[in-house]
């Protein structure tokens, strides 16, 4: 399967540590397997300039810049001028990741409200899709995104929410990413997701080093996993793997503006 087909990894974090060691021979690999694209979402302000060049580097990554919400007592409303300025230097593909995560108890969640309308805000100044971390929180963040009337769409990425969530995200542009979490036995909800969602909202992730495929035998994920997510949508509808690999990409392609 992988030397049949090119696939687009809308969500790998390639400048986390785990990847200093082998990050060359990685790229290497993941190209030679098929993978056509990596787009790298900023978490935090430290870790731009990190992404930036990678991306200078391998001209099969893409930048995304952005303040995730996990990280958000490490956040300055500085940060949100950084990241305006930044838009003007070299290409970025999309804000992000961003989002709101309610997850854990006691979260600042209007800190977290407030980043993420000002990175919405910020994209849609720029014209930009935004790559969103939603975890608990899908209702709120589609408030967010219609009080701004964003239409830039993007990316929902690890897609778990309901299937009138997905169709709310789909009315807005939005494609929404499945990655290792679809690979397990039980994950019956996401299974239906991948069934039931039109083939155009959908693309594939791996958001390595993190969500490991059931398939993983390392102590973290890799790019080259996406083939195993891959697997799992192809076993689960009714297309066949080519059609699937070649819309998936074009989605991609698609919403984040890559020629």
């Amino acid at each position: 399967m992988t030397n049949k087909i090119t696939l687009f990894d809308t969500h790998c974090h390639l400048d986390f540590p785990q990847f200093d060691a082998n990050r060359k021979k990685m790229v290497e690999k993941a190209e030679e397997a098929g993978i056509s694209g990596i787009l790298i979402p900023g978490v935090k302000r430290g870790g731009w300039r990190g992404i930036r060049q990678i991306t200078a580097t391998y001209s099969i990554c893409h930048t995304a810049l952005g303040l995730h919400p996990m990280f958000i007592d490490e956040h300055k409303n500085t940060d949100l001028h950084d990241l305006e300025m930044a838009l003007s230097v070299g290409p970025i593909a999309a804000i992000g990741e961003i989002g709101l995560d309610y997850y854990k108890a006691g979260t600042n969640r209007s800190l977290q409200t407030h980043f993420v309308s000002a990175q919405v805000s910020i994209a849609r100044a720029a014209e930009l899709p935004v790559v969103l971390h939603v975890r608990k929180a899908h209702d709120e963040m589609l408030k967010v995104l219609s009080l701004q009337n964003f239409n830039c769409g993007g990316i929902v990425h690890a897609f778990n929410g309901s299937e009138h969530q997905a169709q709310k995200y789909c009315d807005m542009g939005f494609k929404l990413g499945f990655g290792g979490a679809m690979t397990f036995p039980r994950a019956a909800k996401l299974h239906r997701l991948a069934v039931n969602l039109p083939l155009e909202s959908i693309v594939m992730e791996t958001d390595a080093p993190d969500m490991p495929p059931a398939t993983c035998r390392q102590s973290y994920n890799t790019p080259l996993h996406l083939f195993d997510n891959f697997r799992s949508l192809v076993a689960l509808r009714k297309e066949t793997a080519a059609t699937l690999a070649k819309q998936t990409t074009i989605n991609a392609l698609d919403v984040l503006k890559i020629e």
